[in-house]
């Protein structure tokens, strides 16, 4: 393991798992600082929900060297369970309870719980803490599972594609949820397909295909380490609209300037997308 465990809330060395002839988890690197917001970026079949499993200590694995806030998840005690909250992506509240008994219900299970009320208010979910969980809408019971993972006060918070399902407004709440947790000091592992998401949530990335690691960094390092090219658009006189790819963005909008002798009808420079690198990553360019 490295020097510098104690800095990290995550610590991951050749973490591998086969399912029979299936590699789930090639190999894959991870160190994870406390305090930071960390998004597992990836697409279905990488790994990611394996890997956080491993990490929560739910799964066992093959190979490989693994800490989480100093302890190795395979053999987690019940103290170290309760310093480790998670937030999967199948419900798990009970439908015939309300908000409020539910959250209360789960705050009996840590040693020393986040107080319900505060937690149902945090997440949003005051007006409806009265009602019973199967009335509840979609976006909501997201919410109340987020609660449940949070109640715990951890130090350690897995979020397994946590906003799937919700309305753009409710994602946004969310968001803001997850930066208040992180301003108080959870350190925050999150799986997501939303690379908007990603972007606007994690101090760092690490894109993960076929069981590897295949980068990892802050998102705007990620974006000029893998982006290549510009496209720079225009609208020819004729009313054409013209589009061309290039890596040297600047020239070609001088020697369109000299064309038109001025300003360039339809001038547009996008540079690559956090997105754009994502899908070349994990070789799904074609996809877009």
């Amino acid at each position: 393991m490295t020097a510098h465990v104690n800095e990290l809330a995550v610590d991951v060395r050749g973490l591998r798992k086969r399912y029979g002839d299936l590699t789930a988890v090639d190999g894959i690197d991870l160190g994870i600082r406390r305090g930071e917001v960390f998004g597992l970026l990836g697409p279905n079949g990488a790994g990611k929900s394996t890997t956080v499993e491993i990490l929560q200590g739910n799964r066992g694995r093959d190979a490989g060297e693994v800490s989480v806030l100093g302890s190795d998840p395979a053999n987690g005690t019940r103290a170290w369970r309760s310093r480790v909250g998670i937030v999967w992506q199948d419900e798990s509240a009970p439908a015939e309870l309300t908000v409020h008994e539910t959250v209360r219900h789960f705050a009996r299970c840590y040693p020393a719980p986040r107080d319900p009320e505060e937690v149902i208010a945090l997440v949003g979910l005051e007006a409806k803490a009265g009602s019973r969980v199967k009335a509840l809408s979609g976006g909501q019971r997201r919410r109340l599972d987020v609660a449940l993972g949070v109640i715990g006060d951890p130090e350690l918070l897995l979020l397994d594609e946590p906003t799937t399902g919700f309305d753009p407004a409710a994602r946004r709440r969310f968001w803001d949820l997850i930066r208040l947790l992180a301003d108080e000091g959870t350190t925050i592992l999150l799986t997501t397909h939303y690379l908007q998401e990603a972007e606007a949530l994690a101090d760092r990335l690490a894109v993960v295909a076929r069981g590897r690691v295949v980068a990892e960094g802050e998102p705007a390092a990620l974006r000029e380490r893998y982006g290549t090219g510009a496209t720079v658009e225009w609208t020819e006189a004729d009313g054409t609209a013209r589009r061309e790819r290039t890596d040297t963005p600047t020239r070609t909008v001088a020697e369109l300037t000299h064309r038109f002798d001025g300003e360039i009808p339809g001038l547009l420079v996008t540079r690559p997308t956090l997105e754009d690198v994502y899908l070349r990553l994990t070789g799904q360019e074609d996809a877009r």
